[in-house]
Formats: structure tokens, sequence, C-alpha cells
């Protein structure tokens, strides 16, 4: 994840937390799927084991940032060494938080399993989202092992399919909901699962944003397609 250094043990203190980062991406991505594997079955099982892991991606995140507050406190870096970090650090924060989106469908699941679905309802559409969401973190880990720009790009556009079948998706369930009252509750839980969805979508964008930084020194959040091209090239 990052370049050579004149210090070697500045090196291993990278490598170290770049191998945590990586660590903490493989268990939020194991987190989603099984997450979608519980939406797939409606499985009470599998939701549980998903609730239940929350607490140790909760633990690597507090350890990664010591970690890094501990690098920074020896190394002070500059540049981008700091940049670098910093971007490793909000990561950290949004791979947390892309852990709580696997918990919410976990959790909703589960409510859904307890009413009961109605066989009305299309539970099944969330397949698109979901797959397109895991895709995008798994993706988005790959581009910031690499720091590749391209693929960060990419990300970015890709999110938008996300939010095209996030809208798509809420426009039918207010279609049941209006044509059979009985359904609102049930209809309520999976417009929570399909945001949670779009919301893991929206962290590996941030993710994608970061790398930005990092290669080019450039904070694009919160801004237009056109300026991103621009800072970039």
């Amino acid at each position: 994840m990052a370049d050579k250094h004149l210090s070697s043990q500045f090196d291993a203190d990278l490598n170290a937390v770049s191998s945590r980062i990586m660590e903490l991406g493989g268990l939020i991505e194991s987190q989603i799927a099984a997450a979608i594997q519980a939406l797939e079955q409606f499985n009470t099982e599998i939701s549980d084991q998903v609730i239940e892991r929350e607490v140790l991606v909760n633990q690597m995140e507090v350890e990664i940032d010591r970690e890094l507050t501990t690098v920074i406190a020896k190394r002070q870096p500059t540049a981008r060494d700091l940049r670098l970090l910093i971007a490793i650090s909000k990561t950290t924060t949004n791979l947390e938080r892309v852990g709580d989106e696997a918990v919410k469908i976990a959790r909703m699941v589960k409510s859904i399993i307890d009413m009961g679905m109605p066989k009305t309802l299309p539970s099944s559409e969330l397949h698109i989202a979901a797959d397109l969401a895991a895709k995008l973190i798994r993706q988005a880990l790959d581009a910031l092992a690499r720091l590749d720009v391209d693929a960060a790009i990419a990300i970015m556009h890709e999110d938008d399919q996300i939010d095209n079948e996030f809208d798509g998706f809420v426009r039918k369930l207010v279609t049941y909901m209006m044509e059979d009252p009985r359904t609102i509750s049930a209809s309520l839980d999976l417009l929570f699962i399909a945001k949670a969805l779009e919301r893991i979508g929206d962290h590996a964008k941030n993710i994608a944003e970061f790398i930005i930084y990092i290669v080019k020194g450039a904070d694009v959040r919160h801004t237009s397609r056109e300026k991103i091209d621009s800072a970039i090239h």
C-alpha cells in the first residue's frame, strides 16, 4: 500500500497497519456476505452470527486507531505518508460503519422472520443491490491496497447503480403498501435493508475518495464529477 522509505522501521509500521486494515476489510466482507445469505434464506442463525461478530469488528477498529496514533506520534509523518495514515483512519471508520449496516440487515431479517413475510413483497429484488454493495466493498479494498486511482473512479461511478436500485425498490414498496396496508410493517423492514445496502455503497465510495486523497493530495468529498476529473488530471 505504501512506497519504500529511508526508515525501514517506518516501512514496518506502515505494513503492519496496512495488514490490519485488510484484515478488518476481510472480516467486513464476511459480515456482508453472511447478512446477504441470511436475507436470501431468511435464516435466524446466520443473522445471530452477524450480530455476535459486531463486537470483534468494533474491537478491531479501536486497535487499529490505537496503532495509527502510535505511528503518528513516533514517526511524525508528513506529506503523502501523513495523508495515507489519515486516510487509513477514515477507512477504518467507514469499514466499521459497513459492519453496522450488515448488523442492521441481520436484525431486520430477524424482524421479518418473526412477523412473517407477505409472499407478495419483492424481497428477492434486493439481491441485485446486495451483490453490488458487496462487490463495491471488495473493489474498494483492492483499490486501496494498490492505491489505484482509476479503480477508485470506477467505484464512484458504480455507486450510482446502487442508488438507482434503491430508488426503484422504494417506489415498488410504496405501491405495495398503498395497495395492501397489511404489508406496511414488513415493507418498512425491507426498506431499512435496502437503505443499509445503499449506505454500504456510500462507504465504498468514501474509501475511493480517500484513495484519490492519498495519491493526488486532493480532497474530492462533496465534489462534482467534473471537478474530480480536473483534480486528478
